[in-house]
């Protein structure tokens, strides 16, 4: 494709901190062309400045970050050369923004309808009466209702997916040249993730909208992105068309990215990329990729490398393309549980019933986890999986049924169990940034069970954390950080550490990677199959990622509703499900291959 088709076209982009001495980039000499009608998919670890790259299409720059150089062409004009006021009409009305979070960039004190008939009075479209038409408009266009209850309700009594088109279709309703949607899927189950990308991609398609997707899902990317951008420590580092930078990866990076994704049709052994991402400041000289790279020579230190052509619109930053060989996509693939090993059971659910207050959430489920095992609950966001685990964890009181635990009977809640239960079993929650006390250090942090179960203190105790923090790849130099210091994924590794260090028989672990890049989220399986192996440790792994399921539990259990529809090994129910909505959610899974 030439320049002149391109809707909006970036060149040579730098975003650099400000008030530096010595300049210190986010992002360097990045192009990229964006065509009416099509997708682009951004991709890469977190911190590798995929965000930055984003909001710099609407002229924007976070707070300490200046954009250096660098042209936007979009109708004719440059708009990084564009006066701020000049910029700002163009926001929302040509270049719109779809955030992460849409229920942060909603105002949680208005309605839904006023907010939407809001931004079109703020483009002073049309007469009071057309607004109100168009904003219901917007809506059935999203799937969402239109009449008046719906558009009377506030942002907190709409589900995480109807917020997430609420948004869409706010970024829709002026009818922009330009989108730009900041991983706006991340956390939402396969069903309403797949709903929110279709919904996205026609849009796209029938209004003639360049997109650029921002995601660190490669899955998500692989089905919807006409072309694919891998960035890696701030520069793009390999473009081309989807298919063939999925069937043929050329950059050793991309390759291991790939290599991290489970596959919804086959087990594999996961991994995750050696080191982190090197931050602005700290970035290597020659290719940045070098100290990570299992294909590295003296000269990939030395030497920049330029883009070179791997095959028609298809380019990479690498010196050594051409001489590492092929990709295989099956590479890594690893042999299903066997169905007929034989189970002992550490963990009996039987006619679980779970109440808030009045209501019944989850009605006469039942499942058993045997030990050195992995059980998967799967299933639509309130299907009932988080609490199903919270009362096997403790966390929840109101409920009916039997939950046996080594051949005991498990208490309605952590204050009616023994010492010793609460000890064995451990609960590992979705968000580290809120499971970790920010005021004490990373040794604190990890210690704390020690001390409460009388497993170890003072030198012993100390010396115990080390050993932990190198189990979980951390290793001693976070001891004394905050986790303020901490990425997410290395929060995680902490929170998994802190479990670990009260010696627990069962890990509950509750969407513990839904939000961490595939490099990172490859690395925390491969942790916990090798604490299974080694530690004989069970584990029941909550989970809207059925591929994941395939690649790190023996069995699964499958919730609709607050009821268990399917059940069984994870061979037999996803090679060969018999309900139609174990059906529709593995339809709905996004793949690679």
């Amino acid at each position: 494709m030439n320049v002149l088709e391109a809707r909006c076209s970036l060149t040579n982009l730098r975003v650099a901190l400000s008030g530096r001495a010595v300049a210190v980039d986010v992002v360097d000499e990045i192009s990229l062309e964006l065509h009416p009608g099509e997708v682009v998919g951004l991709v890469g670890e977190s911190g590798s400045g995929k965000t930055t790259v984003g909001t710099a299409l609407l002229g924007y720059c976070r707070h300490g970050a200046v954009i250096e150089r660098g042209t936007l062409m979009f109708e004719g004009q440059d708009i990084l050369a564009m006066p701020w006021e000049q910029v700002r009409e163009n926001r929302g009305m040509k270049i719109a923004y779809v955030p992460q979070d849409p229920g942060a960039a909603l105002n949680p004190a208005i309605r839904i309808g006023r907010q939407i008939v809001e931004l079109l009075e703020l483009y002073n479209v049309g007469t009071a009466e057309e607004r109100l038409a168009r904003a219901r408009a917007g809506l059935r266009e999203v799937g969402l209702p239109d009449d008046d209850e719906f558009l009377a309700r506030y942002p907190h009594q709409l589900s995480g997916g109807q917020v997430q088109r609420v948004a869409l279709a706010m970024a829709f309703l002026p009818r922009p040249k330009v989108l730009v949607l900041d991983e706006p899927t991340t956390g939402l189950d396969v069903t309403t993730q797949g709903m929110v990308l279709r919904t996205m991609a026609e849009l796209c398609r029938s209004y003639q909208v360049a997109a650029l997707y921002v995601t660190h899902d490669l899955a998500v990317v692989a089905n919807i992105a006409d072309r694919v951008a891998v960035m890696y420590a701030g520069r793009i580092i390999e473009l081309g068309p989807s298919e063939s930078l999925f069937s043929q990866p050329a950059h050793p990076y991309t390759r291991a990215l790939l290599d991290a994704i489970p596959h919804l049709s086959r087990a594999r052994a996961l991994t995750g990329i050696p080191g982190s991402t090197p931050g602005p400041g700290r970035r290597p000289s020659g290719c940045r990729f070098h100290d990570r790279c299992e294909h590295v020579q003296d000269r990939c230190r030395e030497i920049d490398p330029p883009d070179i052509r791997v095959g028609p619109d298809h380019t990479a930053k690498c010196l050594r393309i051409g001489e590492i060989g092929t990709w295989d996509i099956n590479r890594g693939n690893v042999a299903d549980t066997d169905p007929s090993k034989k189970r002992d059971i550490i963990l009996r659910v039987e006619d679980l019933r779970v109440f808030y207050g009045r209501k019944e959430v989850v009605r006469g489920v039942g499942f058993d986890v045997g030990k050195a095992e992995v059980v998967a609950l799967v299933g639509e966001s309130g299907s009932g999986k988080t609490t199903i685990s919270r009362c096997v964890g403790g966390l929840h009181e109101e409920w009916t049924g039997d939950l046996t635990f080594d051949g005991r009977a498990l208490g309605k809640g952590a204050r009616a169990r023994s010492v010793e239960d609460r000890k064995r079993i451990q609960y590992i929650f979705q968000n580290p940034y809120l499971s970790l006390n920010p005021r004490l250090t990373i040794a604190q942090i990890v210690a704390r069970p020690m001390e409460l179960f009388g497993i170890a203190k003072g030198k012993a105790a100390r010396d115990r954390v080390v050993e932990l923090l190198d189990a979980v790849a951390l290793g001693p130099t976070v001891l004394d950080l905050r986790t303020d210091r901490l990425s997410g994924g290395e929060r995680q590794r902490v929170a998994i550490a802190r479990a670990l260090a009260a010696e627990p028989d069962l890990l509950v672990c509750d969407e513990i990677t839904s939000a961490l890049d595939v490099s990172v989220q490859g690395s925390i399986v491969a942790l916990l199959e090798d604490l299974r192996k080694t530690r004989g440790i069970s584990m029941l792994f909550v989970t809207h990622n059925l591929a994941l399921v395939r690649s790190i539990a023996a069995r699964v259990q499958v919730l609709n509703g607050g009821e268990l529809v399917e059940s069984g090994f994870v061979v037999e129910v996803l090679d060969s499900p018999q309900q139609e909505y174990t059906k529709r959610l593995l339809s709905n899974s996004p793949a690679v291959g």
